[in-house]
């Protein structure tokens, strides 16, 4: 009952809080709209999309894995983007965050929204460094997880480390707040440690 509760709250047609989840994710991506956006763990596309409406210039790449226990797959991201009326403007293809099938410096902006913490057997920081590797110099990005200690480390050291290697603006953001109302709130959809990783290449 707990879970099918949890899972009727991030329902966009229940409680609609991924979509107000990606509406945070979004405004604070200091993105200009012009040029390629990529999401890194898409799903069924809806933050691709909400991307692709907010910005009506930009070209958006969602990529997913899309294990077979999420009934996921391209062909619904391709329908749903259609729905929307972007689907010229969004692309999705199958991918492994782990390894990028993309080129240093490819993109202007990258967003991801809890998906690296269920990427089982994987060092997070670098799932955080391949992702930021296909953005370009100057290019944004806004990553959201729930970033356990236990899964993540000291994320404080993490985030001087990418201001050593000239990364601008770099934040961690508390997202319980914003997109859940509180951190107990956020506790109980189970995504208590919900930070979000922004800032500039």
């Amino acid at each position: 009952l707990w879970c099918a509760w949890i899972r009727r709250q991030y329902a966009f047609g229940g409680g609609g809080m991924m979509d107000r989840t990606h509406l945070v994710v979004l405004s604070h991506l200091d993105f200009d709209g012009q040029g390629q956006l990529l999401e890194v763990g898409c799903g069924s596309g809806p933050l691709s999309i909400r991307a692709a409406l907010m910005w009506p210039e930009a070209k958006v790449t969602g990529i997913d894995y899309w294990g077979a226990d999420f009934g996921y797959n391209q062909t619904m991201c391709e329908k749903n983007a259609a729905s929307e009326g972007v689907a010229a403007r969004c692309r999705f293809q199958h991918g492994d965050a782990n390894k990028l099938d993309f080129p240093d410096k490819s993109f202007d902006a990258v967003v991801s929204n809890y998906v690296y913490h269920n990427i089982m057997g994987s060092d997070k920081r670098a799932l955080l460094l391949e992702t930021l590797r296909v953005l370009k110099k100057g290019g944004v990005f806004a990553l959201n997880d729930d970033m356990k200690p236990k899964m993540y480390g000291d994320m404080d050291a993490f985030v001087q480390k990418l201001r050593d290697m000239g990364y601008e603006d770099v934040r961690l953001i508390d997202t319980t707040q914003e997109a859940f109302g509180s951190r107990r709130r956020a506790a109980m959809m189970m995504l208590g440690d919900s930070r979000m990783l922004a800032g500039r290449k």
